[in-house]
């Protein structure tokens, strides 16, 4: 092995680990979920997780420009060799390694850079269409890398994956709904808020009234029907990675349950699982997804989900 070999083999060795420690970092529950899956996918995954972090950071964090996106764009489509940026080097040789259709790359990418310019969604299509391009996209970039089950054509389960993406945003968007005021940003419809008497002022006012716990039962029951769509194509997944899937949905769904807890008080408070309620959850969880069929080979039901 040449000299440069083993610099590019230690470097890439480096920018793993600083994944893992980013996602550790920065999501204890995807962290704790993807360790349930084989080394080598886990670190292909957490790789992943720091490109999105990375992309969506570019506009919260730095309120970046057009021309910052462009910029960005461009670097993440570099290849493995080429890269310089150290967040980006595992995830392109996860991309190629997997090969990952850099479509949704572009997509995830688009969804992100609304942020500098869409402050409203005015019916739930726009938002769906904003969930898919932000979150739905992330699924949709992990199939090749987590795997199918024999016989399994990605586009089957690609259906589920957007579902999944739509029902892990619209539960991100219902937490942080008081962070997003304070950045100037409602994500949750105007129609709905018309439908239930509110404006946008009275969000950015903080009321929490019973227009506002019934907006927001509204918005948690479209979350968890959206899960129980999603959830049956788990099955179609690679077996190995079922248990990991499983556990990253159900226990982000659990945060809808904590919104509720605290009587819809996402203005002051972030609504967040422990350690323990995790690992409480997971032999529940490991049953639910061992129960699970292929939606559609098996005449037998998915079980019933209540969450």
């Amino acid at each position: 092995m040449t000299t440069n070999a083993v610099i590019n083999a230690a470097a890439l060795a480096n920018a793993f680990h600083a994944a893992n420690l980013l996602t550790r970092k920065h999501s204890r529950t995807f962290f704790f979920a993807t360790r349930l899956l084989p080394p080598a996918k886990r670190s292909a995954i957490r790789a992943l997780y720091v490109f999105c972090r990375s992309t969506d950071d570019l506009v919260d964090l730095r309120q970046a420009s057009p021309a910052d996106v462009a910029a960005w764009r461009a670097q993440v489509a570099l290849p493995a060799g080429l890269q310089t940026d150290a967040r980006l080097s595992a995830w392109a040789h996860v991309r190629e390694q997997y090969a990952v259709n850099p479509r949704y790359e572009h997509e995830l990418i688009d969804g992100v850079a609304l942020d500098l310019t869409q402050r409203r969604y005015q019916t739930w299509a726009d938002l769906e269409h904003y969930c898919y391009l932000v979150a739905s996209t992330v699924g949709l970039l992990s199939l090749p890398i987590i795997g199918l089950a024999p016989g399994v054509a990605e586009a089957d389960a690609a259906t589920y994956a957007i579902q999944m993406g739509i029902a892990l945003q619209l539960t991100n968007i219902l937490r942080d709904v008081g962070e997003d005021a304070a950045r100037g940003h409602i994500y949750i419809p105007q129609a709905d808020l018309h439908a239930f008497n509110l404006t946008s002022q009275d969000i950015f006012d903080g009321v929490h009234d019973a227009r506002f716990v019934a907006l927001m039962q509204f918005e948690i029951a479209r979350a968890r029907e959206i899960y129980r769509a999603a959830l049956p194509g788990i099955a179609l997944l690679a077996p190995a990675a079922r248990a990991a899937v499983g556990a990253a949905a159900l226990l982000y769904a659990a945060i809808l349950e904590r919104i509720e807890a605290a009587e819809y008080h996402v203005y002051t408070e972030r609504a967040r699982t422990t350690d323990l309620e995790k690992l409480l959850r997971l032999p529940g969880i490991f049953a639910y997804v061992h129960r699970l069929r292929h939606p559609g080979k098996s005449s037998r039901l998915s079980p019933p989900l209540k969450f």
